[in-house]
């Protein structure tokens, strides 16, 4: 029995040894199962997004294969190299816009100091006459003037650049432009100057009034000036007998040998005058004077005023000598030293044209002689003339 039991047992031992074997199996493969799941777990892609995460710290940044390096170093390079580049930049602000100037007022002298500026000298003196259509026709009184400088001696004709003709009408300025480089229209008004203006007529004072209020204008834009009346022939440069101490010197009726004396007789028709405080005060005076001295012209004011503005100014004036500065009042007879020549004590345009083109005819004949026979003094001017004597 026990013999047998055993036996039985034995096969029950044996018989349950089999039966546990699938339990083991189950065990193992649950087993198998739970190291996949966490495998697989652990290769997840939230897991890589957390180590990827992780290695944005570089101490833990796991190290690139070496050709992504090499890449990774060119950028960094380049970056670095922008970066540095972009620091040294120099930022230009765009310039400020120009700011519009206003225009310039006009001036009330039109073009006047353009064309005193262009005719100047290097030290602001212009030498100045004036003309009306009468004047200006072809074979008058202007082409004779033109003439007198063509024939002069000692360079004066190169004058002429220097020369302002201040025209009073304007088939005068049109008449000028095409003869001449610096030509001013002065407009007037309540006269018409085309026609010639007889001596001591209301117009002729209108005229001369006007002139000289015109000259202080040139003296008040800092301008010195030499004005010379037309119908002066110009044979050499007078600008020697000029004195560098005077304030004017103006040209004589009547020289009497002192020409520092008061007492010579002025003509206006010649004159010149440095732009300066004295001068310009003189001027106002002599301007006030025409009506102070009510219906005479501006030589014979002139004449009145000269006392007392040289009393009171302590005004330099000096009265040109005849010999060299000359006219027909006092006519000077030595063609060796004259420099000028004035048509006055002359009236009427048709008696200064004829005087005139006899000094002119003269003048010829003495600068084609030789220097010997000029000299020696033969040549005369024809005597008498209209109004030359």
């Amino acid at each position: 029995m026990l013999g047998g039991g055993k036996m039985k047992g034995g096969e029950t031992m044996g018989g349950g040894s089999s039966s546990i074997s699938p339990l083991v199996s189950f065990v193992l493969g649950a087993a198998m199962a739970t190291v996949c799941i966490l495998f697989v777990m652990s290769a997840s892609p939230g897991r890589r997004l957390a180590d990827i995460s992780a290695w944005s710290n570089a101490d833990d940044a796991p190290p690139l294969p070496l050709p992504l390096q090499e890449v990774a170093a060119d950028s960094n390079d380049s970056l670095a190299a922008a970066a540095a580049a972009a620091a040294n930049v120099t930022v230009v602000a765009a310039p400020a816009p120009a700011p519009v100037e206003a225009p310039a007022p006009a001036s009330p002298y039109g073009d006047l100091e353009e064309v005193l500026r262009r005719a100047a000298t290097k030290d602001r003196t212009v030498i100045m006459t004036q003309i009306n259509l009468a004047w200006t026709k072809p074979g008058s009184l202007l082409d004779l003037f033109f003439e007198s400088f063509r024939l002069g001696e000692g360079g004066v004709s190169r004058l002429l650049d220097h020369l302002v003709i201040v025209t009073m009408d304007p088939a005068a300025y049109e008449g000028c432009q095409a003869v001449h480089r610096h030509c001013y229209f002065l407009r007037t008004t309540g006269v018409d100057y085309r026609s010639e203006k007889m001596f001591m007529s209301k117009d002729y004072l209108e005229m001369m009034w006007g002139r000289n209020k015109f000259q202080q204008t040139i003296l008040e834009l800092g301008y010195n000036f030499l004005f010379t009346d037309v119908d002066v022939m110009w044979f050499r440069d007078p600008f020697r007998h000029i004195s560098m101490g005077a304030d004017i010197a103006i040209s004589s009726d009547v020289f009497i040998g002192d020409p520092y004396s008061l007492g010579n007789f002025p003509n206006g028709g010649f004159l010149f005058v440095r732009s300066n405080n004295k001068t310009i005060d003189f001027y106002r005076s002599w301007q006030q004077g025409r009506w102070r001295f009510f219906g005479k012209h501006e030589q014979d004011v002139f004449n009145l005023i000269k006392h007392e503005q040289q009393a009171r100014l302590g005004i330099a004036i000096q009265f040109l000598d005849t010999t060299y500065i000359s006219g027909f009042c006092q006519l000077s007879k030595d063609l060796n030293k004259i420099c000028t020549l004035h048509a006055n004590c002359c009236v009427g345009l048709g008696a200064k044209m004829h005087d005139l083109r006899g000094v002119l005819d003269v003048w010829r004949n003495y600068t084609a002689a030789p220097p010997d026979e000029r000299r020696s003094g033969k040549f005369q001017w024809k005597l008498p003339g209209i109004c030359i004597h």
